[in-house]
């Protein structure tokens, strides 16, 4: 069975989230402006957003009566929006009443990433990991795609094709998942061969959150073309180079972003992406430092790289984009406004997050800012793994030290 992937280039879009026990409405505004940018990504044209304060999700409908009502009076007073995607990722039962009543094109968060993935896999693993992905979203909302085949009375005699249909798309769709799990067990004893081909260098993983520069840092390093751009999951495949600092070569590998709420499956399918990540020496956890919210960035990327591997990982943090930093800042009268004061490289290493980690450091990937300070110390970190597994070669860097 043939996955259909959807484009959205020039869809008018209008999203809707949630204020819930489980994320306040700080939280439910910063989630529905990335997914704004997801949908911008896509290719998606934002109309509006529309949040709802709920205790729980509507078990039908996602939102409340008034607010569908309320979405659907805006839809139809807009004739050029045709499309509605929502925060979370829908069940079966929301997804057709959702199209039933707004009768506009529904997505959700897992299904748009599924689709900027489809667009951005670029060799064969990972095509047949978002493949797979797509396959394994789609098995359980098999019965609305055959609304127009469905039952309308019950007894005997009375079985329409409909039931017939689903249940031969199913057992094409497992069928289809069965043969793309082989095929990904395949590519993932290749990859498996390639790595040991690579010998003992010291191998470095590039991780962070989506759209933080790692790309822009990969070219940097390896003087390569990586490709990089302002757009979330602009790098899907893992890309691997050698990189050498002065007399030390290693293995750099730009691995894909992470993301909220990143469907459970998704990280099932890109299990072999990943292993550059379980596979490495050392991290180099990326952060943009002019995020608003890259605290809680740095968080989710830690419990995503717990999930994937239990073992703790030297790691060197990594604040990027100082260039575009601004630290909000009151004044001691409270009825003064809030002011944006620009700090400097100085000023950064004397803030509290300067102590997240003793190996962090500040630069500029874009701008080139602090750079040599950044391959000095990536230097440190390569050469202390490298001798305590080469003992032998210490005296090499002894000769050759040029820091």
């Amino acid at each position: 069975m043939e996955i259909q992937r959807t484009e959205i280039y020039s869809e008018n879009a209008v999203l809707v989230g949630l204020i819930t026990q489980q994320q306040n409405e700080n939280q439910a505004k910063e989630y529905i402006e990335e997914l704004a940018f997801l949908a911008e990504t896509a290719g998606a044209l934002l109309v509006k957003k529309f949040l709802q304060r709920l205790q729980y999700p509507n078990p039908r409908t996602f939102v409340g009566t008034g607010k569908l009502d309320e979405i659907k009076q805006f839809i139809d007073d807009n004739e050029d929006v045709n499309m509605a995607i929502f925060d979370d990722e829908l069940s079966p039962v929301q997804l057709k009443n959702l199209e039933e009543t707004l009768k506009v094109k529904i997505l959700d968060r897992t299904n748009l990433i599924l689709d900027i993935f489809a667009k951005r896999a670029q060799t064969a693993s990972a095509k047949t990991q978002v493949e797979l992905a797509q396959c394994q979203y789609m098995l359980p909302r098999l019965t609305r795609l055959w609304t127009h085949l469905e039952r309308q009375r019950g007894g005997i005699g009375m079985r329409g094709p409909g039931e017939t249909q689903i249940e031969t798309d199913r057992r094409i769709l497992l069928t289809k998942i069965s043969l793309l799990k082989e095929d990904l067990k395949n590519l993932d004893k290749q990859m498996a061969t390639q790595r040991k081909n690579r010998g003992k260098m010291v191998r470095v993983a590039l991780v962070g959150y989506t759209n933080v520069g790692k790309s822009t840092i990969m070219n940097l390093l390896s003087k390569s073309e990586v490709f990089a751009e302002n757009k979330l999951f602009a790098t899907l495949d893992t890309t691997v180079r050698k990189v050498i600092i002065d007399n030390l070569p290693f293995l750099l590998s730009d691995t894909v972003g992470f993301i909220r709420k990143l469907p459970h499956h998704l990280i099932e399918s890109f299990k072999s992406t990943l292993d550059e990540v379980r596979e490495a020496d050392l991290l180099v956890h990326i952060i943009d430092i002019s995020h608003k919210n890259f605290e809680e960035q740095y968080q989710t990327v830690n419990k995503t790289l717990s999930e994937i591997n239990k073992e703790e990982k030297p790691a060197i943090v990594v604040f990027n984009k100082i260039d575009n930093f601004t630290f909000l800042k009151k004044d001691d009268d409270d009825l003064s406004p809030i002011t944006r004061e620009n700090y400097s490289l100085e000023d950064l290493k004397k803030t509290w997050f300067a102590q997240l980690h003793e190996n962090c450091i500040f630069i500029s990937a874009a701008k080139k800012q602090n750079i040599d300070e950044f391959k000095n110390l990536l230097y440190k970190k390569i050469k202390e793994i490298h001798i305590e597994r080469y003992p032998y070669n210490d005296f090499l860097f002894q000769k050759y030290e040029v820091f």
